[in-house]
Order: structure tokens, then sequence, then C-alpha cells
């Protein structure tokens, strides 16, 4: 890849909204970048790959839930959907990564940082995105180019 397109994007699917995280252009750190309101999986995905394009995203990472026996869940079958749906509109490369659990996660940092209670019932989509990057991440041997890790599907 590329040394200068090394930023990851992460997307955390949800029934109304999706969340995107971003990592640094070392791709060390997840960083919140935005929540866009889900319309329709082609739709959705042509922003996603828009985002991506204009962040220089060399590797889109797809939250995917799953059952405690390893299947998907409904989530994240839809998640998977999404996912192959991106992968017919780019070339960036696309891996289903397993978000166990990013959004309950999510909602114990925002009470661990004392963000005001009303606050707490927010969407917490870009966090959980922020989760499910940093996630993948710190399984990354440093000074490697992103290896297709986990559940790969491209």
């Amino acid at each position: 890849m590329d040394k200068d397109f090394t930023r990851i994007l992460a997307v955390d699917s949800g029934s109304e909204r999706i969340g995107l995280a971003i990592s640094d252009p070392t791709a060390t750190i997840a960083n919140p970048l935005t929540v866009i309101k889900h319309v329709q999986r082609e739709k959705d995905a042509e922003k996603i790959i828009s985002i991506a394009m204009e962040n220089s995203v060399c590797l889109i990472i797809v939250g995917q839930a799953f059952y405690i026996d390893g299947q998907p869940n409904p989530s994240g079958r839809k998640s998977a959907r999404l996912a192959e749906v991106i992968m017919q509109l780019t070339e960036i490369p696309v891996v289903l990564w397993d978000e166990h659990e990013s959004t309950k996660i999510a909602r114990e940092a925002r009470k661990a940082m004392k963000i005001k209670k009303k606050k707490h019932q927010s969407h917490m989509d870009d966090l959980a995105a922020t989760i499910i990057l940093q996630s993948y991440l710190d399984t990354l041997p440093r000074n490697s180019q992103f290896p297709n890790q986990g559940l790969e599907n491209s």
C-alpha cells in the first residue's frame, strides 16, 4: 500500500444511524469521524465510499455482530450485506470485524467521562465505530501494511 494513504475507516452500522471513525495517518489511533443517517443500503455505501475517498482511506472495516456461537446475528448479517455493496462499488479493501459489545463499551466510556446524563442517551454510533477501529488497530503489528486480518470478506 502507498504510505501516503494509510488511514483506515471503520463503520458501525445501525438501523437508524451509521457511525464512522478514522485512524490517524500512522494507523495507530482511532478517532470518531461522523454519524450519517441510514437511508438505504446502496445510498449508505455510496456515502461511506465518498467519505473514504475524501479522507484518503486505504481500508474500510465494517463492524459485525455475532451470537455467542459465532454465527452472525441479524445485525451482523445486515453489516455483511452493507460490506458486500461497498465492495461492489469500490476497490478499497473491506474487512468485516467483530464489533463485540462496542456500543456497550461506548456507553460505559461516556459515563466514565462524566458526560451529562441527558447526553448519555444520545447516539453513540461514532464512538462505537471508534472502539471497533481501535480494536482492529491494536491487532496490527507495528510497521505492517494492514494485513486483512479478521473476518475477511474481500
